[in-house]
């Protein structure tokens, strides 16, 4: 099972000021870089719980556990199962940002409030998605969402899981200050 995080993330939140700053991450994957925006007048509070998750070096080590082809592909989960998360859970905050290609989302269970640390990035136009999930972000370029769609593409076994894994190994937090 994995530790709870919550103190560490609680102490990083302070760091995070969107009146002052712009916000990107970058995740240096085993297939290429993914750049993110953030929509953090949509979803303030994933934003700042995916960045302060980011900050403490929760992200560095992580898998891809879940590609769907023309679907999403999904990370965050210490476990490397889906079934892990940072021991605590956000609220949802539900918008109308439509899950479609390199949309940022969180991913949760039956409970709209369950969401933690693991994320989906979309493939492709998903409406069933749509005011059901947390859309919080988008890839920043065209070359981001080229390495989602080239991780999109890996062969997989049971479980959607790659054969071969599709790891994080580093993601950045970028701060800009804004003006």
């Amino acid at each position: 099972m994995a530790k709870n995080r919550k103190a560490e993330v609680d102490a990083a939140l302070p760091t995070i000021d969107f009146a002052k700053n712009t916000y990107q991450l970058e995740l240096d994957t085993t297939e290429g870089k993914i750049l993110l925006d953030f929509f953090p007048d949509l979803a303030p509070g994933h934003v700042k719980n995916m960045l302060a998750l980011a900050k403490i070096g929760y992200y560095d080590g992580l898998g891809f556990h879940r590609i769907i082809k023309g679907f999403m592909i999904q990370g965050g989960c210490p476990e490397g199962t889906g079934t892990g998360g940072p021991g605590y859970t956000i609220k949802a905050e539900f918008n109308r940002t439509p899950h479609e290609p390199g949309v940022l989302s969180m991913a949760r269970t039956n409970d709209p409030n369950s969401a933690g640390s693991q994320f989906f990035i979309c493939l492709e136009k998903v409406t069933h998605l749509d005011n059901q999930y947390t859309a919080f972000g988008k890839t920043a370029n065209p070359e981001s969402l080229a390495v989602v769609k080239k991780i999109g593409v890996v062969q997989t076994g049971g479980q959607d899981r790659p054969v071969k894994p599709v790891t994080i190994t580093k993601a950045t937090v970028i701060e800009k200050p804004k003006g």
